[in-house]
């Protein structure tokens, strides 16, 4: 007790000598709104470094892009170009034939942080935060002071107009707004950047457009760079993707804090039809469930629901054996069209593409993953001289090009053993493997959406999809190694079957024409044998072509160790 009395008496000693009272600190504080935080923190938006933040500012309008144009059952076709206007400052300008944007919402796109369609739905789609294109606006201010110059309109209306935003309040500033007689169709977005840098490589912007139409192979991307040179990746699939539906949260996957914010809107008077209307998968027999498990009646009006009874509701729905979430609600890309993309842009010599069935993560998310091992040919990605695994990540179609080392696709992409599947080293293998994860929420490691986060079962499902794709890939291999072997054995049957004839015709003193003819023949029916075994690949586990490639990888070390030991004997034959 002395101790403590001491210990306050030096404090309040402490205060006095400071002179400094709790009304002068409350002076010190203040309300940052959501984009003064980011402006501060714009790392966390991918805008940090010159490379990567340009290539950002490209992802996030082109994103927008062809979710606009899908939404409105439009094949997108987009322009995309970037001009060098001095020394690492750029201008960039994304062009689409989207349905375009009204006055009242052309602002709320492009010039506030946190707003948009997206951010507030269940809904596979591309965007999730509504923080990209807005983010992009707000760098554009930072770095060059100007605003952001957007043309848009249908065939009612078409106006340009300037867009920056206040960051003080997080709110658009829309001037100059002039109507346009030109007509136009879509939104075309002219922003400039200082600080940037543009390179051409796998980060670049080139390579993200690259990425973005082999997983969207229904849109057209006509890319531009700072040297003038124009690219076009044409479409490979004229058929628009099916829109993607809004779901309802599940009981499984809803927190406490989201349950509250959900009853204080909801328009519905009692809590059990509030349950009803606004969750996934809520019946009777569950409600009923419910009514025995929590104290309180759930004829109660929801928005007089307190955090503590919310509780109880979210501890009852963990004991309810609800049925899974929906997952007919996902949209994948589609096996044939990814063979087309893949086929077109990276001509890989051997293609496997592998679609899971749905699965559900965190308890309350569906989800899909969709994978493609594409192997030799143009696969892969050089380094200088050597070649490398390149690992393509999506995430709902939107190229992830950073943070592949903190990424959970990444992680399931390592989690394979590639030596089972023929893949010796994958390090330095011809290999392109291609990841795209489907879901109506995706589990990114921050906001700036370039690495899916380490969820045990997203990376477990994304590692057997690859395993799956593995599997025909080793067929392919094995195939292709005894393929060769056949063909070395026959080209040394065939070399050797002539002397063999001419001395077994000496010994038996017969001409050596027939003896050939019918060692040929034997050869034949051997190799017959060794295709009438390769048939039974295809029901082989990994187990199996496990012991296959080994087989085949020590026929091929004993072939070049009699190779060797011939070539010894003939140079010691030479000598002597």
């Amino acid at each position: 007790m002395a101790a403590t009395a001491k210990t306050e008496k030096q404090t309040e000693k402490q205060v006095k000598e400071a002179n400094v009272t709790a009304d002068d600190l409350a002076k010190e504080f203040r309300e940052h709104s959501v984009a003064e935080f980011f402006k501060k923190n714009k790392q966390m938006l991918g805008l940090s470094g010159k490379t990567k933040a340009l290539t950002t500012i490209v992802h996030e309008y082109v994103s927008n892009s062809l979710d606009a144009c899908e939404n409105a059952n439009i094949l997108p076709d987009i322009d995309v170009q970037i001009k060098e206007l001095g020394d690492e400052y750029y201008e960039v300008t994304v062009a689409d034939n989207g349905p375009g944007l009204t006055r009242d919402t052309v602002g709320k796109a492009f010039g506030q942080l946190l707003a948009g369609t997206k951010f507030h739905r269940l809904m596979q789609m591309r965007g999730q935060q509504g923080i990209g294109a807005s983010g992009a606006t707000m760098l554009s201010q930072m770095t060059t002071g100007k605003e952001v110059k957007v043309i848009t309109g249908n065939s009612q209306e078409v106006f340009s107009c300037d867009v920056s935003i206040d960051t003080k309040y997080n709110q658009p500033k829309v001037t100059n707004i002039t109507p346009v007689t030109k007509k136009v169709r879509g939104t075309i977005i002219k922003a400039f950047f200082k600080e940037m840098k543009y390179v051409n490589n796998e980060q670049g912007p080139l390579e993200y457009l690259r990425r973005t139409a082999i997983a969207n192979p229904h849109s057209k991307i006509t890319f531009t760079d700072p040297a003038g040179q124009t690219i076009v990746f044409e479409r490979t699939h004229k058929k628009i993707p099916e829109k993607p539906e809004e779901v309802q949260p599940h009981p499984k996957g809803v927190t406490v804090d989201e349950l509250l914010n959900m009853s204080k809107s909801t328009s519905a008077r009692r809590t059990n039809s509030f349950l009803k209307t606004e969750l996934d998968r809520m019946g009777d027999t569950a409600i009923k469930e419910i009514e025995n498990k929590v104290s309180f009646d759930l004829n109660k009006d929801p928005k007089q629901l307190t955090w503590q009874e919310i509780e109880e509701i979210i501890k009852a729905f963990k004991s309810i054996n609800f049925i899974a979430p929906r997952t007919d609600t996902l949209r994948p890309i589609g096996e044939e069209q990814i063979d087309k993309s893949l086929r077109s842009i990276v001509e890989p010599e051997f293609l496997s593409v592998v679609t899971r069935k749905p699965q559900v993560f965190s308890g309350g998310y569906p989800f899909q993953v969709e994978a493609a091992v594409a192997y030799g040919g143009k696969a892969g990605r050089r380094v200088g001289e050597e070649m490398r695994m390149e690992i393509m990540r999506f995430a709902n179609r939107a190229p992830l090009l950073f943070d592949t080392g903190g990424c959970g696709i990444t992680e399931a992409v390592k989690g394979v053993d590639w030596k089972r599947y023929g893949i010796k080293d994958a390090e330095t293998a011809p290999v392109t493997v291609f990841v795209n994860l489907i879901s109506v929420h995706i589990p990114y490691t921050g906001a700036g959406k370039q690495a899916i986060s380490n969820d045990e079962e997203v990376v477990e499902e994304i590692r057997l999809a690859l395993m799956d794709a593995g599997r025909k890939t080793a067929r392919y291999i094995i195939g292709k190694e005894r393929e060769r072997l056949k063909q070395e054995k026959k080209r040394i049957y065939m070399k050797y079957a002539v002397e063999v004839a001419i001395a077994v015709g000496e010994l038996l003193e017969k001409p050596p024409k027939p003896i050939e003819h019918k060692l040929l023949d034997t050869v034949a029916k051997r190799l017959k044998l060794d295709e009438a075994q390769e048939a039974k690949m295809e029901a082989q586990s990994d187990e199996d072509l496990e012991k296959e490639l080994a087989r085949l990888n020590k026929q091929e070390k004993e072939a070049k160790t009699g190779k060797k030991a011939k070539k010894n004997e003939d140079d010691e034959g030479g000598e002597e």
